[in-house]
């Protein structure tokens, strides 16, 4: 069987540097070009020695001569957006981890998967753990009426809340069936944070951090805690591999993590 072909929009970034050198490890997939805004040379070696790939900042050329089966996208929304619009058109399926994608976005790259006939996953969050600290916290929204999300992440973080949060608040409150209940305040307070289907969001951005979600659930004499720590960005990889031998199988789109995990 060939190994899957894949091209790395944002290869220089953080996460673009994790997903090559997790390519590089997996045995079915292959790595034939790299895409960054701003690029010094035409050829990016490869960190396992196995040899070099095309590299250059015009995504359009670098899919019609490395013919990837996948572009794996970790950019920003503003970079993702035009990226989806080339590659679905150049008939290249799509994995995407980028944060702070609108809904009208999400609609437009479902239309575009549609009309193109090409399969691209979009995840929140590509962390195994999160998706399943998700999964529970859908779980135990139907047994609490209060809930507040605490989301620590590292200082260059752009949005906040996270979207991993705003997706939980909203699965929580989609699985119990009704908001959450607001407690009641004496006061107005400038400290509490955004409200999401009644869960108040608190974000924490400080350098030392990588990425955290704590889920607070309190009823009359009890509190229950679900709560996922991210160690690195190698614990984003293997939910990447497995979105990239999917979607290769699909056509559409498929939103979150938990649809591939059966959750």
């Amino acid at each position: 069987m060939k190994p899957i072909r894949v091209a790395v929009n944002g290869a220089s970034g953080r996460m673009g540097r994790e997903v090559i050198n997790a390519l590089c490890r997996e045995p079915e997939t292959q790595v034939v070009g790299a895409v960054e805004l701003q690029v010094t040379e035409d050829q990016l070696p490869l960190p396992d020695s196995s040899g070099i790939v095309p590299f250059s900042s015009n995504l359009d050329d670098i899919l019609t001569s490395c013919q990837p089966d996948v572009l794996v996208d970790f950019t920003t929304a503003q970079a993702t957006m035009p990226a989806v619009r080339i590659a679905t058109k150049r008939g290249v399926n799509l994995v995407i981890g980028t944060t702070g994608l609108t809904a009208d976005e999400i609609n437009e790259i479902e239309r575009l998967s549609i009309a193109c006939q090409v399969g691209v996953v979009v995840a929140p969050n590509f962390a195994l753990g999160a998706v399943v600290m998700i999964h529970l916290a859908k779980i135990a929204a139907k047994y609490f009426d209060y809930a507040e999300i605490i989301e620590l992440h590292h200082n260059r973080k752009a949005d906040s809340p996270s979207g991993t949060s705003l997706s939980t608040a909203k699965a929580m409150a989609e699985a119990k069936g009704k908001p959450f209940y607001l407690p009641e305040q004496r006061k107005p307070s400038n400290s509490r944070g955004q409200q999401v289907e009644g869960v108040t969001l608190h974000s924490v951005r400080l350098p030392g951090l990588m990425a955290h979600q704590e889920i607070i659930l309190g009823g009359p004499g009890q509190t229950l805690s679900i709560r996922h720590d991210t160690i690195n960005r190698e614990c984003y990889m293997p939910g990447v591999i497995l979105a990239i031998k999917k979607v290769v199988k699909h056509k559409g789109l498929i939103y979150g993590l938990d649809k591939l995990l059966g959750l």
